[in-house]
């Protein structure tokens, strides 16, 4: 099993009286734990110390039907195929069993051509709106997380896009996590892991190996991105 460090955190408790999805005041609804990254999307055996904030329980419900849509997407785009016998991603082999629907609307967004030279090309096209659902949770989750940060308002930009599709210089930028020279806020988990290296590598927090990873910088703006399976590179900025 791999083990994440268990970080204490010791950022403002003002900023820990809302649900960070809904802004329902905390104290006046069930709480929920809500992982983050979401366990839809990291394989068993779980890292121990996975990254957990409270939430609202409506909201943490609210969230399932689009992550398991995000499981089973992006497990059938890294298999090549919605059969559920093959996937790649345990999880997707039961939801796409259980929900002939689903794999139907996911088999549905799939279109194959031929190239010039006889080869044959899949394209896959997601249901976005649902993709960033998820995507917007786990960035808040992030923040909410690494700096204590309840990020309430709708970010400024949301991006997905494989990490193949990019140039060598997107990527780049991509993957070079900036902190602008300047330390993440005292008392914040993101100081603590600057500071000991707890869980980092080149500034990404390593949540599981291969299958997701993620950063948060603060500089004027929180900036989040995620890695998942090392093919979906994802970007959430709030500008302040």
């Amino acid at each position: 099993m791999e083990v994440m460090e268990q970080i204490n955190d010791f950022s403002d408790e003002r900023n820990k009286s809302w649900c960070v999805h809904c802004g329902e005041w905390i104290g006046n609804v069930k709480i929920s734990r809500d992982h983050v990254p979401s366990k839809s999307l990291v394989l068993k055996p779980y890292p121990e110390n996975l990254p957990v904030v409270l939430i609202c329980e409506t909201c943490n419900g609210k969230f399932s039907p689009d992550e398991e849509y995000l499981s089973a997407f992006l497990s059938c785009v890294l298999t090549g195929s919605t059969k559920p016998d093959i996937q790649k991603i345990p999880r997707a082999k039961r939801i796409l069993q259980n929900s002939q629907k689903l794999r139907a609307r996911i088999e549905k967004s799939k279109t194959e051509y031929k190239t010039i030279g006889g080869d044959t090309q899949t394209i896959w096209k997601p249901e976005y709106d649902r993709i960033k659902r998820v995507i917007v949770k786990n960035a808040r989750g992030h923040a909410y997380f690494e700096y204590g940060e309840p990020m309430l308002e709708e970010p400024s930009h949301v991006s997905t896009v494989p990490l193949d599709s990019l140039t060598e210089q997107e990527r780049n930028e991509f993957e070079t996590v900036d902190f602008g020279g300047l330390f993440p806020e005292v008392g914040s988990r993101m100081m603590t892991r600057v500071l000991t290296g707890q869980d980092l590598s080149d500034g990404w927090i390593m949540v599981q190996d291969g299958v997701y990873r993620y950063s948060v910088v603060q500089q004027g703006r929180i900036l989040v991105r995620s890695v998942l399976c090392e093919y979906l590179a994802t970007e959430v900025f709030w500008n302040y």
